[in-house]
């Protein structure tokens, strides 16, 4: 980081002068932007469960930088329960448990 302060510009008044390069983009007077698309693409894994979940990180683009994290924490959730669901094998169910206590 620079602390080094611009040298002043003698100009007439009047005279437009050239941002300096490397300086930041002055404010507009329009307000904050909205919202806008990264338009990243989203390339369909062939799962419809994971490709709906992936798909939903769409709603982000239309919400502002605070509304994020939901939508991220749902997709989240719902890609960690569509790997949770790898792990349990189909098949016949399990034997009964045994009771450890006689019925009265």
């Amino acid at each position: 980081m620079n602390d080094a302060v611009p040298e002043a510009v003698d100009t007439e008044p009047g005279t437009v002068v050239p941002e300096q390069a490397g300086s930041p983009p002055q404010p507009s007077d329009d307000g904050p932007a909205g919202p806008a698309p990264l338009d990243v693409p989203r390339t369909p894994t062939g799962h419809p469960e994971v490709d709906a979940h992936v798909e939903r990180l769409a709603d982000a683009d239309h919400l502002t930088t605070d509304g994020h994290v939901e939508v991220y924490e749902d997709v989240h959730r719902g890609l960690r329960d569509a790997l949770t669901a790898l792990d349990a094998r189909p098949g016949p169910p399990g034997p009964a448990p045994h009771p450890t206590t006689t019925p009265r």
